[in-house]
């Protein structure tokens, strides 16, 4: 379904930006199930705490810090880099490739980039898993924003300004409303994609189909 659509709202955008987990792929593909498993495996074994203390603090450092790395490293000082690579070592075996979405993107005007709070590398195999390789003029990673994350409005000006997008003719789609806040402030046409929607004021769109939603707005 796709809620509240009108191409006219897009005529003006010449960057695409897109969130990658669970946006340009399904949720029900659950490979953040496997992320949040490591996450948790990682905060165990680093502040040497039980299964149930470690999930407790994963919640906790995403809520109040956006994600586990922000709360890792600003109350514990911790360096990201192990982090990364142990949460992303992931199997992307049971995700489909998705020529349907490839074309959608593929007829999008204009300059069509990734951003992650995941890293450029594992957001390159997401892509090539979905067969999207190629359908990106750039990746960026949480790495690129200095490893501050979504939704901080410096890690989006971070990124932005690297790309040298404008804002107020740019669009963000993001399965989490929380980081949809910052691109509206920007001036950026938000759309949420996501199975249920969520009404707010820095919400302008909502879609549970993206390619359908992409062909939607094309001429």
């Amino acid at each position: 379904m796709v809620a509240g659509m009108n191409g006219a709202d897009f005529h003006h955008v010449c960057t695409w930006v897109f969130d990658l987990d669970n946006t340009l792929y399904p949720p029900s593909a659950r490979l953040f199930d496997q992320i949040e498993r490591r996450m948790t495996d990682f905060v165990m074994q680093t502040l040497r705490v039980s299964r149930d203390e470690a999930d407790h603090l994963r919640t906790h450092y995403w809520k109040t810090h956006g994600t586990t790395l922000a709360g890792l490293m600003r109350e514990h000082a911790m360096p990201p880099e192990a982090y990364l690579e142990h949460v992303h070592d992931i199997s992307l075996d049971h995700l489909p490739q998705d020529p349907a979405l490839c074309a959608a993107i593929a007829c999008l005007p204009g300059r069509r980039i990734v951003y992650t709070n995941g890293t450029a590398p594992y957001a390159q195999r997401v892509l090539a898993a979905r067969g999207l390789t190629g359908a990106f003029d750039a990746v960026y990673g949480v790495e690129h924003a200095g490893f501050r994350p979504k939704p901080d409005r410096a890690a989006f000006e971070c990124v932005f300004a690297a790309d040298g997008l404008v804002a107020h003719q740019a669009a963000m789609f993001e399965d989490d409303p929380r980081n949809l806040a910052a691109p509206h402030a920007l001036g950026m046409r938000t759309v949420h994609v996501a199975p249920e929607p969520v009404v707010a004021d820095h919400i302008h769109h909502h879609t549970d189909d993206l390619a359908g939603f992409l062909v939607g707005i094309g001429p």
